[in-house]
């Protein structure tokens, strides 16, 4: 395959859906291979370099997300010079299609994966936990998942009220069991934020020696989309791709959040719903000093006022 990163620069923005699919259809045929995959599905090979990013993404969530409207990996082999192979799906299917296990069937058969030196998965919710279970065709890959499910199968998991429409898919039969699809990674970290309840019960269903969970408490319920304004989650994939991310790495990526306001806005929220006007006047006296936050001020004030009347011990104005 030749190199045509240059094509990227074609802009696919404000096109209907249909047009849309036909221009990625031609631009990835143009740097690499589209294939389709059944009426919900297809893929998209790009790039010929030694570490390969797979990526599962949604139609809806690249024309979303992305502000060029293009699938989430094309970035990546941009900015690193990578190839990519993208699995993209319409809507939320968890990638639970006979079409799509042949496909990797067919890479497996040929082989495909040992071409490369590196190999890493990727995917968020739904493509998360496609990410974790087809990483079992590349032996010694790398995973990150971002609020993955572990299955649905209600036998296992009928805590979890959501996506009831898949209460009739099978996730039992071929790379079903997303944590035991782990197994063969070299390595594979699990993202979440442990005060959303439901992602937090998944997460645990990934302990497995090879696993890293790593935590992003009051990020919220849409992590992945916090991950890029926070600008973190290119450089945690970067990290993965050569072997070298590590918690002590990832969590001073994390420290862009004192900048996030979706970050910010929960962390105060939950200091209320604690009961803890202490610690959220420090929060607000530290958000108002560094950005202009109109909604901390007035928050400042209110417990700033609710101190003078006694109501709590205020912190020295020095803190």
């Amino acid at each position: 395959m030749q190199d045509k990163t240059n094509n990227f620069d074609t802009p696919m923005t404000g096109l209907d859906a249909r047009t849309w699919r036909v221009r990625l259809a031609e631009l990835a045929e143009e740097m690499g291979s589209y294939r389709p995959l059944g009426e919900r599905h297809f893929a998209t090979l790009i790039g010929n370099r030694k570490t390969l990013l797979v990526t599962f993404e949604t139609v809806q969530g690249i024309r979303s997300l992305s502000p060029n409207a293009q699938p989430f990996g094309f970035d990546m082999v941009r900015a690193r010079g990578w190839s990519h192979l993208g699995l993209i799906s319409s809507g939320d299917t968890w990638f639970r299609d006979p079409e799509v296990y042949a496909y990797f069937d067919e890479l497996i058969d040929d082989g495909f994966f040992e071409e490369f030196d590196r190999v890493l998965f990727y995917g968020a919710g739904p493509c998360g936990y496609a990410a974790a279970a087809f990483s079992v065709a590349a032996p010694g890959s790398r995973v990150v998942v971002v609020q993955p499910q572990a299955t649905l199968d209600a036998r296992m998991t009928e805590w979890d009220p959501r996506f009831v429409e898949m209460r009739r898919t099978s996730f039992t039969d071929r790379y079903g069991y997303a944590p035991d699809m782990l197994d063969a990674a070299q390595e594979a970290f699990v993202i979440y934020d442990p005060r959303q309840e439901l992602d937090a019960m998944h997460a645990s269903l990934f302990q497995r020696p090879n696993v890293t969970r790593l935590r992003m408490p009051h990020v919220g319920a849409a992590l992945q989309t916090q991950m890029i304004e926070m600008e973190m989650l290119y450089p945690v994939l970067s990290l993965a791709g050569i072997g070298k991310l590590t918690p002590r790495g990832f969590a001073r990526l994390f420290r862009t959040r004192r900048q996030n306001a979706t970050y910010l806005r929960n962390l105060m929220g939950h200091l209320d719903a604690e009961d803890r006007p202490y610690l959220n006047m420090l929060l607000c006296r530290n958000v108002t000093s560094r950005m202009n936050a109109p909604k901390f001020r007035r928050r400042l004030d209110q417990l700033e006022k609710a101190a003078e009347e006694g109501e709590f011990r205020a912190p020295p104005n020095g803190l």
